[in-house]
C-alpha cells in the first residue's frame, strides 16, 4: 500500500526546514546564509518539497489531469441538469426545457450549447450529498463526508483529491506546480489538510493578469497584476542567478565528499523553484496574451472564461489539477439562490437565469476548445457545488428561491477517454430524493483517481501517524463511465 510520509515539522512554507532564523556551522555569511536570505520571499510557492517528493518516489511524468469546475454555494439540480418539466410550477421552477443531441435526455433551456453536445457529456442525477455543507466547501472536494469543518473540528485536514494527486503524480514538468486553484475565497477550496503546506494548491491568481469583479459579479474594470512575476525592488533575475551560481561554487568542496548526491539532487530542487519564480514555463502558462486573438475571442471578456482558457493552457503545461471556483462572492458562494429578497446572490430566475448561459458558453467553449488540441481525452473536467436545492419554490420568506438539500445533487463530467452521452441515476418525481443508482463522495473520489492512475487503495497519515485511507465509504470507480 502506498504512504504518504507525514507533514515535516517546519512545514509552515516551502522553506520552513531551512530554519532561515538559526545560525549553523562557522559564524561568519556563508553560501547556506545567503540562499536562506535569498529564498526567504519564495517561501509561499513549495515548490522545492513538492519537487523532492515527486523525484524521491520516481514517478513518471502524468499524461492525465483534471479541470474542476466548482460552482460555489449549491446550483439547483433541478433547474439546470434534473428538469421536471410535468410537475406543478412551485417545484417544476421557471424555466422550460429542451432537447438534446442525445435522444431521451432533456436539459434547462438555458443550456442549449451544452445540449448541442450532449453526446461528449455524462450527466449523474444520484448523487448523495448528505453531510456536505458550504463555507469552507470540502466534502466533495475531498471525496470524504467527514470533512465538513462547521461540523468536525478534524474536518480541513483531509486533502482534497487534488493535492492527493499532487503528492502521488505531481505534474509532468517540474516548472509548473502541480495543483492550482482561482478562487476569491482560499475557504472555498480544499488543500493539503494532512499531507502539509507543500500540497495546498497553487495560488492561480497571483501569477496571471485577469479582470478584477466585484462580489455580485460587476467587472470593475480594473485588473490584476501578476504579482508572482514582479519581484521585490533590488531584487533581479541576475542577482537571484549570481547566488544561485555562487552556491555551486561554494558546494563543490563538500558536493565533492556527498556519495549520496544530497546536494546535486536539493540544487535541482532550487533550481526548479527559482524557474517558476523567474517565469519561463510558468510565466507563459499563465501568460494569456500568448494565446492568439481568435481563441481569446472564442472564450471572451468574462473572467471565469479567462480563467478557463487559463485552465486549458495549464493542463497543457503540465499541471495535473486546476479548480476554478465560479464564484463572485468571498461567503458562501454565487450559486446559493435562496432568492431575490436575499441578497446578493438572488433567486432561481434572477439569481441562477444569468448564470446559466455563461456557464453554458464556458463548459462547452473549454471541451470544444479541448477536443479540438487532442487533449480531451487526457483531461476529466467535472462541474459540481456542494449540494442540490430543495424540490419546492420559496424558502427563508422567499418566493423564486430554492435553498440547500444535501439528499441529491447533480454533478456534469466530460473528456478524460470516458464513457459520455448518457445520464446515469434518477430522482424521483419531484427531485428530492434519489430514485436509484445512488453516487457518493467516494465514488466520485475514485473515479478521478483512477482517470489520474492513483492506486485506490493507497493511504496517507494524521498528525500521530494514524493511516487514512484516500477512498473512503466503500467508493467505487462509476462503473458506467469506463
Amino acid at each position: 500500500m502506498n504512504r504518504t510520509r507525514r507533514a515535516c515539522p517546519h512545514s509552515d512554507h516551502a522553506f520552513g526546514w531551512m530554519r532561515g532564523r538559526l545560525r549553523e556551522g562557522l559564524c561568519w555569511t556563508d553560501r547556506r546564509g545567503m540562499l536562506k536570505a535569498s529564498l526567504a520571499g519564495l517561501g509561499g510557492l513549495t515548490l522545492p518539497r513538492l519537487v523532492a517528493e515527486s523525484a524521491a518516489a520516481g514517478r513518471k511524468p502524468p499524461s492525465r489531469s483534471v479541470i474542476l469546475l466548482w460552482m460555489a454555494g449549491g446550483p439547483s439540480h433541478i433547474d439546470m441538469w434534473d428538469p421536471k418539466p410535468d410537475r406543478p410550477p412551485e417545484n417544476r421552477g421557471p424555466f422550460g426545457v429542451t432537447r438534446t443531441k442525445v435522444p431521451g435526455i432533456v436539459l434547462c433551456e438555458h443550456l442549449p450549447r451544452q445540449a448541442a453536445m450532449m453526446d461528449r457529456f455524462t450527466i449523474i442525477r444520484s448523487v448523495d450529498a448528505r453531510k456536505s455543507n458550504h463555507e469552507p466547501n470540502k466534502v466533495f472536494q475531498t471525496g470524504n463526508r467527514d470533512a465538513a469543518p462547521r461540523v468536525n473540528p478534524r474536518g480541513e485536514q483531509y486533502p482534497a483529491i487534488g493535492s492527493i494527486i499532487a503528492r502521488h503524480v505531481g505534474s509532468s514538468r517540474g516548472a509548473v506546480p502541480p495543483y492550482v486553484m482561482f478562487t476569491k475565497s482560499r475557504s472555498h477550496i480544499a488543500g493539503g489538510g494532512y499531507l502539509g503546506k507543500a500540497f495546498d494548491p497553487f495560488n492561480g491568481n497571483l501569477a496571471a493578469r485577469l479582470p478584477v469583479y466585484d462580489l455580485v459579479g460587476n467587472d470593475t474594470g480594473k485588473r490584476s497584476g501578476a504579482s508572482l512575476f514582479q519581484l521585490p525592488a533590488g531584487l533581479t533575475t541576475e542577482r537571484i542567478e549570481s547566488r544561485r551560481a555562487l552556491l555551486k561554487q561554494l558546494d563543490r568542496i563538500r558536493r565533492s565528499l556527498d556519495l549520496d548526491g544530497v546536494m546535486d539532487a536539493t540544487d535541482a530542487y532550487h533550481r526548479q523553484a527559482v524557474d517558476l519564480l523567474l517565469g519561463r514555463q510558468a510565466r507563459r502558462a499563465f501568460d494569456l496574451s500568448a494565446e492568439p486573438d481568435a481563441v481569446r475571442r472564442r472564450y471572451g471578456k468574462h473572467l471565469w472564461c479567462q480563467q478557463a482558457l487559463l485552465a486549458r493552457r495549464l493542463v497543457e503545461a503540465g499541471v495535473s489539477f486546476v479548480t476554478l471556483d465560479l464564484s463572485y462572492h468571498t461567503a458562501s458562494g454565487t450559486w446559493d439562490t435562496h432568492g431575490d429578497n436575499i441578497p446578493p446572490y438572488g433567486g432561481i430566475r434572477n439569481g441562477l437565469g444569468p448564470l446559466l448561459p455563461l456557464f453554458d458558453h464556458l463548459i462547452t467553449t473549454l471541451v470544444e476548445d479541448l477536443e479540438q488540441r487532442g487533449l480531451l481525452d487526457q483531461v476529466l473536467v467535472v462541474a459540481m457545488g456542494e449540494f442540490g436545492r430543495t424540490p419546492q419554490m420559496g424558502t427563508q420568506g422567499s418566493v423564486d428561491g430554492r435553498n440547500h438539500w444535501p439528499y441529491v445533487m447533480s454533478i456534469c463530467l466530460a473528456g478524460g477517454g470516458l464513457r459520455h452521452g448518457q445520464v446515469i441515476g434518477a430522482t424521483e418525481r419531484d427531485g428530492g430524493h434519489i430514485r436509484e443508482r445512488p453516487v457518493t463522495p467516494g465514488d466520485l473520489a475514485a473515479t478521478i483517481y483512477r482517470h489520474m492512475g492513483v492506486p485506490l487503495d493507497t493511504t496517507y497519515e494524521d498528525n500521530q501517524g494514524r493511516p487514512h485511507p484516500i477512498v473512503v465509504e466503500n467508493g467505487r470507480p462509476i462503473a458506467e463511465l469506463f
